[in-house]
């Protein structure tokens, strides 16, 4: 079992190390959790790209970092997760000689059935989740190996640590039921970020694979950035008692942002908040036992990488020169 971090950490989420010259790429970073991961990126110095499939919402949240930071350096790129065929295009677009990091953070979870398949037949939340990114992967991987020690942060979900995978049901055709789906889409992301960890470190690569997950972020507890979104005085006292137990996202993109930027993180580690991993500073903890079986991970990695057409050891191509 990993240890945790000690209480003794100095890390400090209000000064982050300074990241100048260093890019990074945020899946979803117009809102959310990917909002608030690039804010913090941008004012600790890095070169901040929003990937976002509206680039009108990708704009503003620009507008907003840049309000918010003096100097930020930010720009967007078109990106669909749902559209495997877009990707390589999208990648395309970066003006990059090299990428540092990588946040997969994007998603999509569904409240209410009907179940929804993409136009490439599968299952929304677990196309977009987890298939898209690990496409995203695959294509960004020449930029990634262009840096000294570049990362991939996936960013999980407390959801889920309660489910677990059906190998013959990945994509919820015989059970469908929107929050088991969403939970299993993110359990998958996880492991394969596990999995790529076990395979970058077998080939001697100095790119690292890290998980991190928010605990339970509201948006009642985080705070307004408009014109993106705003709080009423009322909004904002009925989430004052969860705030026992939660937090905001603004926290909640703390372990993610250590993830990024702490240079003792390394490669197959799981990052979340201290208290219950629902809230607090960002901390190392145990990697959860379910996701610790490299039997289900290598199975899901083959499964994945032919639903999405690509050849299984696209890895190789980050191993040490």
């Amino acid at each position: 079992m990993q240890p945790t971090t000690p209480a003794t950490d100095p890390w400090d989420v209000h000064r982050p190390p300074r990241a100048d010259g260093r890019s990074v790429l945020v899946t979803g970073g117009n809102a959310g959790i990917g909002y608030f991961v690039a804010e913090q990126l941008a004012s600790a110095g890095a070169l901040v790209v929003l990937g976002s499939r509206d680039p009108a919402k990708a704009e503003a949240a620009a507008g907003s970092i840049r309000s918010r930071v003096p100097g930020a350096r930010v720009s967007r790129i078109r990106l669909d997760l749902a559209d495997l065929s877009s990707l390589r295009r999208s990648v395309q677009t970066l003006e990059l000689d090299r990428l540092d990091a990588v946040v997969h953070n994007a998603g999509v979870a569904l409240d209410d059935p009907p179940r929804r398949e993409t136009a490439d037949g599968h299952e929304l939340m677990f196309a977009t989740n987890h298939l898209g990114h690990l496409a995203l992967t695959r294509w960004l991987l020449p930029l990634l190996s262009a840096a000294p020690a570049a990362r991939i942060v996936t960013v999980g979900s407390f959801a889920a640590k309660s489910e677990r995978l059906d190998p013959h049901d990945l994509q919820s055709r015989a059970d469908y039921r929107p929050k088991r789906t969403y939970g299993r889409s993110k359990l998958a992301q996880m492991y394969t970020a596990l999995e790529l960890a076990r395979r970058l470190g077998a080939v001697g690569s100095p790119m690292a694979s890290v998980v991190a997950h928010p605990g339970g972020a509201l948006d009642s507890l985080t705070p307004a950035r408009p014109p993106l979104w705003s709080r009423t005085p009322g909004e904002r006292l009925r989430g004052l008692p969860a705030g026992a137990v939660l937090q905001g996202k603004d926290a909640g993109a703390w372990p993610v942002v250590r993830a990024v930027l702490d240079p003792r993180v390394t490669s197959g580690e799981l990052w979340g908040p201290r208290v219950f991993g629902l809230r607090g500073q960002p901390h190392r903890e145990p990697v959860w036992s379910h996701l610790a079986d490299p039997a289900v991970a290598s199975q899901l990695w083959y499964a994945s990488c032919e639903l999405i057409g690509v050849d299984p050891e696209f890895h190789l191509l980050a191993r040490r020169a």
